[in-house]
């Protein structure tokens, strides 16, 4: 199937259906383009990040995934095929095994992490913060590769993020969803 049209109201079912290789999101079914590859520094950092997640984890019950791995939020009890938002962030840390299944996650991951391009600089800073915020994810990192600096949103009671505190290269990033967890962003940006 070739690209969507932009003017329909999409659904997992729809996007379930498109041609491997046509990298986009749904959010309230509404499509976003993804870029066909991201550069070489956002995969470093990712997987530098992703590193750091993955050897903490190692043996215990939350794991960490990378795009491209779906992400299906549900506003209800719907169907998948119903789904209308459908995401891919570069990190996923998934601790409850009853989201899990061979499409992905289904529900909120319990942090989240998107690197910024500038591509994608306003959907991930405005659309899908309001969108983690709104499901219930309970950390939010926007990482900025070349200003060096992580921008971390936490979830609070009443399900609104507070207002991010900013981490930059050489600081720890305490893991709020992880017992006794920090990041290194020495490592994170070397």
């Amino acid at each position: 199937m070739s690209m969507p049209m932009q003017h329909r109201h999409y659904k997992y079912a729809d996007y379930s259906k498109w041609a491997e290789g046509e990298r986009v999101e749904l959010i309230d079914g509404h499509v976003y383009a993804m870029t066909p590859a991201p550069s070489r520094i956002h995969q470093e950092i990712l997987g530098n990040l992703y590193n750091e997640f993955a050897n903490y984890l190692r043996g215990k019950r939350c794991r960490p995934y990378i795009a491209p791995f779906d992400v299906r939020l549900p506003k209800g009890n719907e169907l998948d095929e119903e789904i209308d938002t459908v995401v891919q962030p570069d990190l996923s840390i998934v601790c409850d095994p009853e989201k899990l299944d061979d499409k992905g996650c289904k529900g909120a991951p319990d942090l989240i992490a998107e690197i910024i391009s500038p591509s994608s600089l306003k959907l991930d800073t405005t659309a899908k913060k309001a969108l983690y915020e709104r499901v219930g994810v309970k950390q939010y990192w926007i990482v900025y590769p070349h200003e060096k600096i992580v921008m971390v949103y936490t979830l609070k009671e009443e399900r609104r993020y507070d207002d991010g505190e900013a981490f930059s290269q050489g600081d720890l990033i305490p893991v709020i969803v992880l017992e006794n967890m920090t990041v290194s962003l020495e490592r994170v940006f070397s």
